[in-house]
């Protein structure tokens, strides 16, 4: 895992037969790892999760018991600071650590009960664990929607369906819609980036039976997208990991990192609405495969270790192609993504499962770049593809923002 200012990275290694906790600094002249060895070697799917101090978190299961400590490097020896335990009400409940919040002074975990699922604090409290959201059904995903760690998207199976949510943390845990394109659809948010808004969505909404990959911008007006170019042939997967940060009400702007999964590997996508294609770019040897970074300036930081070099990153600057080197301006550019966007949408009533149901058409090329094969049939949608209701965004993402 990476930190959201991507300061530090945090991961479990393995040294013969033993496992033990490893920090990665980021934010220097060039990358280096500290190793965080504790009195016995971990056992295989201990989590650890950095924080922006330098810590790391390391979540260790005994019996029924999560336990939580923050680990720190002691010149040659490991500093540890029990932070205290987790014992779920329910035996079969499962627990695992969350994505580390933007503001990185805190953790969470997500514990998956029979009914009911917990959202607990167990970094950064005032006095250890605490639960701080509870949400009927079970949940999977956890993304966060703004830059506080305050408003939380969790994908909620309930009714035999799956729909997102937003949960406020700071407000007991009060729970909104946020992802319902149509009520026998499952929707789920994959990825967030509060400057612009892009949200990246996986849904069944536009073929039935069949997950897409999709975007919308959170509180748009627009609906929701399924690139044609996102659609994959059998046997392979794409997994967004990562979305570039700072392009302020430009959703159509941002770069997305990809992980692609087929028979011959893994390997990295690279993508953005306005480009309507993927690019396809070797991975470097040895990629922590799922895990990267994007910095502002639009450069890919992808994390690497190999027999020779413990601790890299390389740094891949994307080929996007300019809209000046097609005979277009930048702003033909932004206007025909938006036209895109436009087309193909009809209005659809709002969900009986609560909120509002969106969706949306799709249109654009494969990943070799050739011309637009048509529109594929219209998914539809009403005026908020992604509803947050009364979740406090004011400020954030204004109503009149526009996609690509």
């Amino acid at each position: 895992m990476i930190t959201a200012d991507g300061t530090y990275a945090a991961r479990l290694a393995l040294d013969g037969e033993s496992w033990f906790p490893e920090r990665w600094t980021l934010d220097g002249p060039e990358p280096y790892a500290v190793p965080l060895p504790g009195n016995q070697p971990e056992e295989p799917g201990t989590e650890v999760l950095p924080m922006t101090d330098g810590r790391v978190l390391i979540h260790r299961l005994a019996a029924d018991r999560h336990l939580f400590s923050l680990l720190y490097p002691t010149g040659p020896g490991t500093g540890e600071l029990p932070l205290g335990a987790v014992e779920c009400a329910d035996p079969a409940a499962e627990l695992r650590l969350l994505p580390p919040a933007p503001c990185g002074e805190r953790a969470y975990a997500l514990a998956l009960g029979r009914s009911a699922t917990t959202v607990w604090l167990v970094a950064g409290g005032a006095f250890g664990p605490e639960m701080v959201a509870q949400v009927p059904g079970r949940c999977s995903g956890g993304v966060w929607l703004d830059g506080t760690g305050r408003l939380l998207a969790l994908d909620q199976e309930w009714g035999g369906r799956t729909k997102s949510v937003a949960v406020d943390l700071e407000q007991a845990g009060a729970i909104s819609p946020l992802l319902q394109i149509a009520d026998d659809s499952n929707d789920r948010v994959l990825l967030a980036d509060p400057d612009s808004g892009l949200l990246l969505i996986r849904s069944d909404a536009a073929s039935p039976g069949h997950d897409r990959l999709g975007w919308g911008v959170l509180g748009s007006t627009l609906p929701v997208r399924f690139p044609e170019c996102l659609r994959v042939p059998d046997g392979h997967r794409i997994t967004p990991f990562a979305i570039q940060p700072g392009q302020i009400l430009t959703p159509e702007s941002c770069a997305v990192a990809l992980r692609v999964d087929g028979p011959r590997g893994s390997w990295v996508g690279v993508w953005r609405p306005a480009a309507r294609r993927i690019l396809h770019l070797p991975a470097p040897e040895g990629w922590l495969a799922g895990a990267g970074l994007w910095s502002r300036e639009g450069v890919l930081q992808l994390p690497y270790t190999t027999g020779v070099v413990r601790c890299g990153v390389a740094r891949v600057g994307v080929p996007w192609g300019e809209p000046e080197a097609r005979g277009e301006s930048r702003e033909e550019a932004r206007e025909g993504a938006l036209e895109e966007a436009r087309e193909g949408s009809d209005a659809l009533p709002p969900s009986t499962a609560g909120g509002a149901a969106s969706g949306g058409g799709a249109s654009g090329v494969g990943a070799g770049g050739g011309d637009p094969s048509g529109a594929e049939p219209a998914v539809s949608a009403v005026a908020r593809p992604v509803p947050l209701q009364q979740a406090p965004l004011e400020g954030r993402v204004p109503e009149e923002v526009t996609v690509g």
